[in-house]
């Protein structure tokens, strides 16, 4: 034990050094956004000041301005809260509360997961009522009454203990009973459940929250049929959900995997965007099927799942994972002879701490889902109509108050979809 001492002091500076260097970088980047966009807030860009007007492009710098201002505190106080569980000590008091009141052995390991996810959603809680009944309030998004909301909170923490706890109890059996290489195991079950998920989570459980009628329109229906044949892509279904019961704001998607996939769209869209500027929006879902970007995130999440488990089963087995992120491994040994387990605690410091360090590789993710974008942009207009597509892009750009005058280095991190000017210039070129 004391030779890991050192390694635990040294993965401690590192964890804290990467969590403060981290939050400076956020701080550095959100002051940048702010600026930037109250900067430009004035006057619309030139290339939009025939399709924006000015009142909507201060309301989507002001709403920007607003959730990036929220996002600072959002950012302090998440490193906050997870110094006290880590350093501080709160997840080594929690666990040797439950060790105290449950004995060691599967029940207190699902015990500390479900007491870590309460605590942890409970800590959230006021962050999720400000940015929900302040931020979006104040803009004209929220639609939601006290009761949906509280409903809403009901039947997802259900349906999140009645998906989670099994999978998290398979996950714990596996890591104490498939020997060395249980992460291989463990990787191949998530694997699966992610998959399942996919092919249940349109028929069974978003109805749960939404209602989905199908499409009633028949003219939009046999356009969008039409496309959808000519595009070669075949779907359950075509829907409408009911977006407008809870926001404003307006989207199309294509939702399950295999057989089961559906096309969805807003109330909120099919109500301001004409016909034609549907079928571009759709052609630009398609563009991602057509260019196997959904594949290839499928095959990238297996990929990276299968890295971080295999580093999971590495770290489980290392004294200085826990002590240097504050707490004690649980060192007792059973009746049976085998030692008192450790991996909840394993699980939950991987899933808190991965996230630190990620959070330098997301430019990657991020340009690599912008490159997509476009893609799916080039493809959309070589179906419909690259007009169509500009002008409903620009409809959601107002509606759901995006600004048009990003930072660009705040792009580079955060932005998974390119900015209005760059997908108009591009959507120009491959129309030329």
């Amino acid at each position: 034990m004391p030779s890991a001492l050192p390694a635990a002091d040294l993965f401690t500076a590192l964890f804290a050094l990467v969590l403060v260097l981290g939050l400076v970088v956020k701080f550095w980047l959100a002051s940048r956004q702010i600026r930037h966009v109250a900067r430009h807030r004035q006057s619309v860009p030139e290339v939009f000041a025939a399709t924006i007007p000015l009142a909507a492009h201060q309301k989507a710098a002001d709403y920007t301005i607003a959730k990036t201002r929220f996002g600072l505190l959002e950012s302090a106080f998440g490193a906050a809260v997870l110094l006290g569980w880590t350093l501080l000590g709160g997840l080594d008091t929690l666990n040797h509360a439950l060790l105290a009141w449950l004995g060691a052995g599967m029940w207190q390991q699902l015990a500390l997961l479900a007491a870590f996810a309460l605590v942890g959603g409970l800590l959230d809680l006021p962050m999720t009522l400000y940015q929900t009944f302040v931020i979006e309030q104040r803009f004209g998004f929220n639609k939601m009454t006290w009761r949906l909301w509280l409903g809403d909170l009901l039947k997802s923490s259900l349906v999140g203990a009645l998906i989670g706890l099994p999978i998290a109890a398979l996950m714990l059996w596996l890591m104490g009973s498939a020997g060395r290489l249980w992460w291989l195991w463990a990787w191949a079950a998530w694997m699966g459940f992610n998959l399942l998920l996919l092919m249940v989570y349109p028929t069974f459980i978003a109805p749960l929250f939404n209602k989905f009628q199908p499409l009633d329109d028949e003219t939009l229906k046999a356009r969008v049929t039409a496309l959808m044949q000519r595009c070669g892509f075949a779907a359950k279904g075509l829907f409408v959900m009911d977006g407008s019961r809870r926001s404003a704001h307006a989207n199309a998607y294509f939702t399950g995997f295999g057989a089961a996939k559906r096309v969805v769209f807003y109330d909120t869209l099919l109500a301001r965007l004409s016909p034609p500027q549907v079928d571009a929006v759709l052609a630009h879902e398609l563009g991602h099927f057509k260019h196997k970007h959904v594949l290839q995130r499928i095959v990238t999440m297996f990929a990276l799942s299968l890295a971080g488990f295999a580093l999971l089963g590495w770290l489980s087995g290392q004294a200085w994972f826990y002590t240097g992120l504050g707490v004690g491994p649980n060192l007792a040994v059973l009746p049976d002879g085998r030692p008192t387990p450790n991996d909840a605690l394993a699980l939950l410091l991987f899933m808190v701490v991965v996230p630190v360090f990620g959070f330098f590789v997301s430019p990657l993710s991020a340009q690599l889902s912008r490159k997509h974008e476009f893609q799916a942009d080039a493809f959309a207009v070589a179906q419909t109509s690259g007009t169509d597509l500009s002008a409903a892009l620009l409809k959601l750009y107002e509606d759901n108050a995006s600004t048009l005058t990003p930072d660009p280095v705040f792009v580079q991190f955060y932005y998974s979809h390119p900015p209005a000017s760059e997908r108009l210039a591009r959507m120009q070129q491959a129309a030329a």
